[in-house]
């Protein structure tokens, strides 16, 4: 059986515009089916029911738009495919994109526990169902009661974006719900040591095309001890991970929260966790969630702050952050402005005596050719677990490699046989000559420079082995912190090359 459930004229066919704490929210007229059991003249109903909504949404919409569908006993499965029109625009306009994920009848309140899935753009149609869903959805019964088709309008062309959802529930017994395996929180590792991970990483779990299986294959023949799963907003991934982790290869759970005012990552929260992403910045939020985050045991992470897509740029500001993500994929003039700013707010934490953000670098990896492990965050922990891994990062005892290849030592010595490393403070009295020491393996061709909160202050040319100690002295007084960077040759007259490696800082004086 199929039907047609038109949305008279466009958006007004509504129940409601919800306003509250989060972003504005659209519900359009409710689908409804008869009961699934039987049909109008008490026969046996049809295994598969269908219906179909159109309608058009202007610019201006909401951030979301609900569909809800009465789901009646006895389905067993639920399946969502939709389109819509990609018109043509005026050069310099944004055209049509839609999003679609959906949640279930507990209902679509911010942070509660109705999300079902969400694919953005990355998918065309979805199913659920006790025993399986599409990637980016989360299998379980399809119960009784009113669902909510999540759409996302992320752009809107000027003539609107005319769009059609087709719903299909099929009959039948609703079978069972495999428990899922999550990954272990730790692997064999090497004890204390350096550990190397890329924590930013996409699947067909969202809008990446490798699967787990091709990811973790990845990231073994980049040299990583540890991944971290960060599809966006869904945790449905978190349980696609069995039989790939090892004594070798540590896996986190995360997510990307992909905001229409940037994204960032919850890094190595307990799986099966799910952070909510429909708010904006104006909407006062963010540190709700982040100390969901928090809770969960992960470490929030605003992801490529200044990346140019459409929602990319960061606006909620650092102050709810554990850390923050200035090297994302192949080093880019975006990645150099986020490295600068990064710079800035260390100088500000000096000032101010306050709390530093630790940086990250991650790959971003979607897919061929996308780079697993390009860059890399080299952790120094006590071991190759979950809770050791993530204090590391933390305390920023790190330091940013474009491949395996490159490796770092770096540290600050003086005073009275005092030592600090990566992420630590060398007490010392503000003239007392301290001596900065880079050892650097892995980066022919590149220099080696020293930046201070007065800015560079050393340049020295590695040998054209790549590998190479560097040295120089300064004093506390001189400088407040000194971090160190590899770059290659600048490819632009008068801009810097592009990062081979980065370090967290060392603070000098009390």
């Amino acid at each position: 059986m199929t039907g047609s459930h038109t949305s008279q004229r466009g958006p007004f066919g509504r129940r409601g515009l919800l306003v509250g704490a989060a972003t504005t929210a659209l519900t359009l007229s409710t689908v409804s089916f008869a009961n699934a059991a039987a049909g109008e003249d008490g026969a046996a109903a049809p295994a598969d029911r269908t219906r179909t909504v159109r309608g058009t949404l202007p610019t201006g919409s909401p951030d979301f738009v609900y569909l809800p569908v009465d789901v009646p006993a006895g389905v067993r499965e639920i399946a969502v495919s939709y389109t819509y029109e990609k018109t043509s625009v005026p050069a310099g306009t944004q055209g049509n994109a839609l999003d679609i994920g959906i949640f279930d009848e507990r209902g679509t309140e911010p942070g509660g526990r109705g999300f079902r899935g969400w694919s953005g753009g990355a998918r065309t149609e979805f199913f659920i169902r006790a025993d399986e869903a599409t990637p980016g959805y989360i299998a379980g019964p399809v119960r009784a009661g009113t669902w909510h088709i999540a759409l996302g309008p992320y752009t809107v062309a000027p003539d609107g974006l005319p769009y059609e959802v087709t719903i299909t529930l099929r009959s039948g017994a609703p079978g069972t719900t495999p428990k899922p395996v999550y990954p272990p929180d730790r692997a064999k590792g090497r004890g204390l040591a350096w550990y190397r991970g890329d924590c930013h990483l996409h699947s067909v779990h969202s809008d990446g095309r490798r699967t787990p299986a091709e990811i973790a294959a990845a990231a073994r023949a980049a040299g990583l001890d540890f991944i971290n799963s960060s599809e966006h907003n869904t945790c449905s991934a978190h349980g696609a991970w069995q039989g790939l982790w090892g004594d070798d290869l540590l896996i986190l759970t995360g997510e990307e929260i992909t905001t229409r005012n940037g994204h960032v990552l919850a890094l190595s929260t307990d799986p099966g966790t799910f952070v909510d992403w429909r708010y904006r910045a104006r909407d006062n939020r963010f540190g709700h969630y982040a100390k969901a985050v928090r809770r969960a045991g992960g470490l929030v992470v605003p992801a490529h702050p200044h990346a140019t897509c459409i929602g990319c740029h960061w606006k909620f500001g650092f102050g709810e952050a554990d850390a923050v993500e200035v090297w994302n994929g192949p080093y880019t003039p975006d990645d150099e402005i986020a490295l600068a700013e990064w710079d800035n707010s260390l100088v500000a934490a000096v000032r101010a005596s306050k709390p530093w953000l630790p940086a990250m670098g991650n790959s971003d990896a979607h897919r061929d050719p996308d780079v697993v492990g390009l860059p890399q965050t080299v952790v120094l922990a006590d071991e190759l677990s979950r809770d050791a891994i993530v204090a590391g990062i933390r305390a920023g005892h790190s330091y940013i490699a474009e491949s395996s290849a490159v490796a770092l030592s770096f540290g600050v010595s003086g005073g009275r046989g005092g030592h600090a490393g990566i992420g630590e403070r060398l007490r010392a009295d503000a003239d007392t000559p301290v001596t900065v020491r880079l050892e650097v393996t892995g980066a022919p061709g590149c220099t080696a420079q020293f930046v201070t909160d007065e800015g560079t202050l050393f340049v020295s040319t590695l040998p054209e082995s790549g590998s190479g100690t560097v040295e120089w002295r300064t004093t506390p007084a001189y400088a407040a912190y000194v971090r160190a960077e590899v770059r290659h040759p600048a490819a632009v007259p008068g801009l810097p090359g592009a990062l081979a490696a980065l370090t967290n800082p060392v603070f000098l004086g009390g």
